[in-house]
């Protein structure tokens, strides 16, 4: 397989002297959408935030496109496109203004920014609001218009954290076949963060993360194959849900 565009050695980090994350690890290749699937409180935005370089681990390094997080953390963000879980737009902006913004922080001439914002909002459907005020907009167009946001770069790396809270089952959908074909056509490497396990299907590898540790890392048919007999899906419905 190719070279990773994304990598850890194992990650430790807590809080407090509570761990968060015990020695998780992750590689990312082009091409592949990897879900990080948990409870809330399983450790996925920890890990977010790490690779995010929000935070640092207690433990542990960083690679993006081998660039050190640590330690060159400008280049290594500069791979990296980020929907996060809490919306990160200014509502009082327009949708291009908030775009611009982005635009801007990463160096991108106007010029050329205005048409990658306009190509962007023309793919997910959105050209019509490009003027609209953020505020104004439906929970899964706001959804939309922060993966387009995080593409503008055009990063090889993209990281989605809870990004389906609160959608409704339309846009969710929409949105993750969305970012299956930025995968599956565009040779993008996906961590997707959820606690939906309906969102698995579209996985080329599945993480399970329960209270900080890794309790299955591998292909979706590898955990069908391992739940016959195991109860392991019946295991996984009890750390999606527990009592």
């Amino acid at each position: 397989m190719n070279h990773p565009l994304l990598r850890t050695t194992p990650l430790h980090k807590s809080y407090a002297g509570k761990p968060a994350l015990k020695g998780v690890s992750l590689q990312l290749h082009a091409g592949e959408l990897v879900v990080l699937l948990g409870a809330n409180g399983a450790g996925k935005s920890t890990w977010l935030q790490l690779l995010t370089g929000l935070f640092s681990p207690d433990q542990g390094q960083i690679e993006v496109l081998g660039h050190n997080m640590q330690t060159h953390a400008s280049r290594a963000l500069a791979g990296l496109g980020v929907v996060f879980q809490q919306s990160a737009l200014d509502l009082d902006l327009t949708v291009q203004a908030n775009l611009l913004f982005h635009t801007d922080l990463h160096g991108l001439p106007r010029n050329v920014a205005r048409q990658r914002i306009t190509e962007g909002l023309d793919t997910m459907g959105l050209a019509a609001q490009a003027h609209s005020v953020v505020r104004s907009l439906s929970g899964g167009t706001r959804r939309k218009v922060e993966l387009v946001r995080a593409l503008l770069h055009h990063p090889q790396v993209l990281l989605m954290d809870e990004a389906t809270v609160g959608l409704d089952p339309a846009s969710r959908q929409q949105l993750l076949a969305r970012v299956r074909n930025l995968a599956t056509q565009h040779g993008m490497a996906v961590l997707w963060a959820t606690h939906l396990l309906e969102e698995t299907k579209v996985a080329d590898k599945l993480i399970l993360l329960d209270r900080g540790e890794v309790r299955f890392a591998g292909s979706p048919d590898q955990f069908l194959a391992q739940a016959a007999g195991k109860d392991l899906q019946e295991e996984v419905l009890k750390i999606l849900n527990p009592a």
